[in-house]
């Protein structure tokens, strides 16, 4: 594959229409400016041991520069770009190397005035500002807030916290056709890697060699020196696990004949995410109940693929992706009942499938925007782990991942509760306590009439075994 960004991806273009649409949240802005802050270098804990830098995604979205320490502004009246960068010093150059120019940031960035972070307070006073709109609130999946800005000299200023990240995250939830372009990029990068890990994996072998050839696949090929977030490199009963390869589970088992590989696995480029999720048996070959409960989860897949669109509650699109893994649980005498409605009302679905359908995917894996003003968390089993209250628009990005999991914290108290248990096939759920889960995660672009998958990896069954024998994959 070719390394680095097609021609096509003109990146300050890209940032440059980033600023435009937050400019036009402001239509009669007078002396008003959106002031941020950017990313800080963080150390290991008291040693000096430096953390490789990511910027933080707000401000990335409108500079797109990656360096630490830095200041930005947007005089919302006159719709031009202010970034703030430290004053060069001599052990920086010797350390670091020769810090660029005012004038090379403003050329590389395309930013209209570049200035010392000293000097802030200085040109707020020469624009005349009477107001200052920073980021203030909290995201919705962490719950951490955002961070209060501050530089020299802000006691002289009124900050105004109120409207800024509304109109921002409303701004990155629809993306532009550039962004649209660097997600598909991305995209392609983890699409091979995941095909790559996929044609080496053999039993035998570590999870953590599966993480590390999606890694240096990525890196070596791709150009991504960032992941999107930590691999998730779940065999066997750790499938079950939907965020396993944390640092108490670091994806160190080795990998057996009969296992299935739930391999969850993302790059970042131009600090743009992707997100995907194969799933597949160690040995290349499926047997009669893997088949099964993965073609469930394809099912389920492929019905919300054909179903976004405009206009449609990402809601019904959960509740929909969870009746086809009820029917499928059903037609193979997982459960028992008289009908999908009966027993998606017990929640008896979400036993298997207990975590969202999906959320929206740009410069953070779980996007902002999940949640406009007047939608909160929907409340329930399942639905309550949604990151998207919301109508999808076209030019949205999210992703597409039911799955089908045995999780025996929640299976195992079923077994006893008297309005679950005589829908449960206790007997056949028991024998599949070690098989883990079945997560299929696609990205997909909402488009005016449907969506775009921009996912390219083997789905079907057929397929997957033929590209774990050695057959080239090629995308229909």
């Amino acid at each position: 594959m070719e390394l680095g960004l097609p021609e096509d991806i003109d990146l300050i273009a890209l940032h440059r229409e980033n600023r435009n649409r937050v400019f036009d949240g402001f239509p009669n802005a007078k002396g008003e400016i959106a002031l941020f802050q950017g990313g800080k270098k963080f150390l290991r804990y008291d040693t000096d041991h430096e953390d490789l830098f990511r910027q933080e995604s707000f401000f990335f979205y409108l500079f797109g520069v990656n360096e630490p320490g830095l200041y930005g502004a947007l005089d919302l009246a006159q719709r031009k770009s202010y970034l703030f960068i430290h004053k060069p010093t001599l052990d920086h150059e010797i350390w670091c190397g020769k810090a660029k120019t005012l004038e090379e940031f403003s050329r590389i960035y395309g930013i209209d005035y570049v200035r010392y972070t000293s000097e802030i307070a200085a040109v707020l006073n020469e624009l005349n500002v009477t107001n200052v709109h920073v980021l203030e609130g909290v995201n919705h999946d962490s719950g951490s807030a955002i961070e209060r800005l501050s530089f020299e000299g802000d006691g002289a200023f009124k900050f105004d916290g109120r409207v800024l990240l509304d109109i921002m995250s409303e701004s990155r939830v629809i993306k532009t056709h550039l962004e649209l372009a660097l997600l598909q990029h991305v995209n392609n990068i983890s699409s091979k890697a995941h095909i790559q890990v996929m044609q080496n994996c053999r039993p035998g072998m570590f999870e953590f060699q599966l993480e590390s050839s999606f890694i240096h696949f990525s890196s070596f090929h791709g150009g991504s020196r960032y992941q999107a977030y930590t691999c998730i490199c779940g065999t066997g009963a750790n499938g079950a696990v939907l965020h396993y390869g944390h640092a108490g589970a670091p994806n160190d088992r080795r990998l057996e004949p009969d296992d299935m590989c739930l391999l969850d696995m993302g790059a970042e480029y131009h600090c743009y995410a992707s997100d995907i999720t194969c799933s597949y048996p160690a040995n290349g070959r499926f047997t009669d109940s893997q088949r099964a409960v993965y073609n469930i989860v394809y099912d389920a897949q492929r019905a919300v693929e054909a179903a976004v669109r405009p206009g449609v509650e990402w809601s019904e699109m959960h509740k929909l992706a969870e009746r086809v893994i009820c029917q499928g649980l059903m037609d193979n005498d997982f459960i028992f009942g008289d009908s999908v409605d009966q027993l998606t009302d017990l929640h008896i679905p979400s036993l298997f499938f207990p975590h969202g359908l999906g959320h929206f995917i740009g410069l953070d894996t779980h996007d902002v925007g999940g949640f406009p003003k007047g939608r909160k968390r929907l409340e329930g089993p399942g639905l309550s782990c949604l990151r998207i209250n919301r109508v999808l628009k076209a030019n949205m990005v999210l992703s597409n991942e039911p799955g089908v999991y045995f999780i025996e914290a929640l299976l195992r108290p079923a077994f006893s509760n008297d309005q679950l248990k005589s829908h449960l096939n206790i007997a056949k759920i028991e024998q599949f306590m070690a098989f883990g889960g079945i997560r299929l995660e696609d990205d997909l672009i909402i488009t005016e009439t449907g969506c775009i998958n921009m996912t390219r990896v083997p789905r079907k069954c057929s397929d997957i075994e033929s590209v774990m024998a050695g057959q080239p994959f090629h995308h229909h």
